[in-house]
């Protein structure tokens, strides 16, 4: 999976592109990893805060959402992360350079709205939480460049 960067699949640059790697992907899942940066951007330097990982979870989605649009030759769209649902993790903060696989599961996507199973893994770490999505795909939503 390594030959498509996060950087194809996603409208975010900077800072705010979190994701390092597609590791595997499907119709109805997607794994991705990053490392934990100490930019400073969402933590102290030396560690992010584990809620954070709703921002990975999502990202992996909606990279998810624009490697099917890719396959099927169709122009990306936007999506909106709605919320999260029982979000529980066995840390309160991820160490600057841990490296972290976000795996997202599509439970259910029916007009646009969407619920994946999300977990991220790591060494001593385990994150899960049920993100809620609405990933319309209307001529209104298309991206036409970056």
């Amino acid at each position: 999976m390594s030959e498509i960067s996060p950087a194809d699949l996603l409208l975010h640059s900077g800072q705010m592109m979190l994701l390092d790697r597609i590791v595997d992907f499907d119709g109805q899942s997607m794994v991705s990893e990053l490392t934990v940066r100490n930019d400073g951007l969402f933590g102290d330097g030396h560690t992010v805060p584990a809620l954070v990982g709703i921002e990975y979870m999502a990202q992996t989605i909606a990279a998810h959402g624009n490697m099917l649009d890719k396959l099927a030759q169709r122009p990306s769209h936007f999506g909106f992360l709605l919320g999260t649902r029982a979000y529980s993790s066995t840390v309160d903060s991820f160490a600057a350079g841990l490296v972290l696989t976000v795996t997202v599961k599509k439970i259910i996507q029916e007009q646009g709205l969407g619920v994946y199973d999300c977990t991220i893994a790591a060494p001593g770490v385990w994150v899960e939480a049920k993100l809620n999505v609405y990933q319309p795909d209307s001529a209104h939503n298309r991206v036409t460049g970056k």
